[in-house]
């Protein structure tokens, strides 16, 4: 039998720590800096939820509005995709 074994750290939320995000979630989408993940959630600064998206390839949302706060916890289950796109 072959097997692939592999460790591969660094990868998936935690390759992204310190970048821009977005999130597609559940419900919403959210976009801000991924200042922190672990087990249940990850933390994004200046945080946003994208409510009109436009054309994926713009350079901004066309709807996205600030959450008014500096930091916002997402729960880990409800990120459906998520990478560094606008």
């Amino acid at each position: 039998m072959k097997k692939i074994v592999e460790d591969v750290g660094g990868e998936g939320l935690e390759k992204l720590l310190g970048e821009q995000v977005t999130l597609f979630c559940a419900v919403y989408i959210y976009a801000g800096k991924l200042l922190g993940v672990n087990d249940d959630c990850v933390l994004l600064g200046d945080p946003k939820i994208v409510y009109e998206t436009g054309e994926f390839t713009d350079k901004q949302w066309k709807d996205a509005q600030s959450l008014g706060v500096a930091e916002w916890y997402v729960a880990k289950g409800m990120v459906e995709s998520f990478g560094k796109l606008k």
